[in-house]
């Protein structure tokens, strides 16, 4: 599929299809952090092919490149701006080489050109899905200049097609997860939807066995006896099944996520960004609901490409702050998440295009550059996710969205 390459005010390029390639990766639903295990060995194997000192397995969303895997450099993301890797994804599905980064006028000034890194050689070739969209990039990187062999670009081409297979198998298998973990939720919500009625039942059988046995009708209390026995027998299997499920997945659930444990999560992945350029961020959560098993389907993408728009549009000595709660309303759970910042804000008339998906071209109060896509991406996830959206904010006086996800 030919793809053409655009370019927006002289910056870096992005792809024609750059909406539907963040669909597509967020689809894959993936745990930028988590993956190390599963490709190092592929990611040594790169750089022992290309004979490079360096090569690192990378996706890239809105906002950032994620080293997903890494040999011979500790990388773990980078704003995406910064990357040669943007160029690589917007190349089609035609590897990028670069033989002297100090030689070209893109990355001549680059902190790891210019720095202790002494970067100069790359290659880098698009990982790319079936459907014809570059999830990132598979690149082998070395210190000094020079050149592959058609045969080994060709063996580096094979893994990144090995990549992006095993990354389809994770998502599948974590697809799994997430119905194996609907699954037990409702038979918990069928067995404490029993337990109601039948305790009911139960009170009221005793109350009037107590009145008939003032008034001496046997056959009445022999019949009650038997609603007695009958409840007792319902509520003590409902107890059986509840503790079994309780055992069995350690009280909470295969999903083995919480508002407790996506709290660490984004600190880990976001602190970097807010850090490196003097913003604080904090994540709380409810201590009331934080160790209650959520569906994490897509939480990470969603909260994540706000959390980066949010670092992105506040200056330095700024504030990022999340708020994770579970709430229930009309016998509906939902899951709150509320990313507010106290950035440059947001106009009426922009608020009303994120909200028709419409959000445009952006620079952050760093030089950041932003084409909109990742308030699009939100937006298109929660109301896939059948959730609602909304934004408070006036120029100059910070922003606040609010996500609630049905659970």
């Amino acid at each position: 599929m030919n793809k053409t390459i655009i370019m927006k005010n002289g910056s870096a390029p992005i792809p024609a299809n750059e909406m539907e390639r963040l669909i597509s990766l967020a689809e894959f639903d993936i745990d930028y952090d988590s993956l190390n295990e599963q490709f190092k060995s592929l990611t040594r194997l790169a750089a022992k092919i290309a004979g490079t000192e360096i090569s690192l397995i990378n996706l890239i969303d809105a906002y950032t490149l994620w080293t997903i895997s890494d040999f011979g450099i500790s990388v773990k993301q980078m704003p995406r701006e910064e990357t040669v890797c943007q160029y690589t994804i917007a190349n089609n599905d035609a590897p990028l080489e670069i033989p002297d980064l100090a030689a070209d006028a893109r990355f001549k000034d680059k902190p790891y050109v210019t720095g202790g890194e002494q970067l100069r050689y790359y290659w880098g070739t698009p990982l790319r899905t079936f459907e014809g969209h570059n999830l990132g990039a598979l690149c082998v990187i070395d210190r000094k200049q020079k050149a592959l062999s058609p045969e080994k670009k060709e063996m580096l081409g094979l893994i990144a097609e090995e990549i992006v297979s095993r990354l389809a198998t994770i998502s599948v298998i974590n697809k799994l997860k997430n119905k194996v973990f609907e699954s037990e939720e409702t038979q918990k919500k069928l067995t404490h939807d029993i337990r109601g009625p039948v305790s009911g039942i139960i009170s009221m059988a005793q109350l009037i066995s107590e009145q008939g046995q003032s008034n001496n009708i046997e056959d009445i209390l022999s019949f009650i006896s038997m609603i007695q026995k009958s409840g007792h027998s319902l509520l003590e299997l409902a107890d059986e099944i509840l503790s079994v499920e309780q055992q069995k997945n350690g009280g909470t659930g295969l999903s083995a996520m919480n508002l407790s444990i996506f709290r660490e999560r984004l600190m880990k992945l976001y602190l970097v960004q807010a850090s490196a350029k003097g913003v604080t961020l904090s994540v709380r959560t409810n201590t009331a609901t934080e160790t209650i098993p959520i569906n994490g389907n897509k939480l990470l993408q969603i909260t994540g490409n706000l959390v980066s728009n949010a670092i992105k549009f506040t200056p330095a000595k700024g504030r990022v702050s999340v708020e994770l709660d579970l709430k229930k309303e009309d016998y509906q759970r939902y899951l709150e998440v509320k990313v507010s910042d106290t950035g440059v804000g947001i106009s009426a008339e922009a608020i009303y295009a994120i909200t028709q998906g419409n959000a445009g071209t952006t620079q952050g109060t760093g030089g950041e550059k932003g084409f909109g896509f990742g308030l699009s991406l939100v937006k298109h996830l929660v109301e896939k996710l059948k959730g609602s959206l909304s934004i408070q904010s006036s120029p100059g006086e910070g922003s606040s969205f609010v996500i609630r996800l049905p659970q």
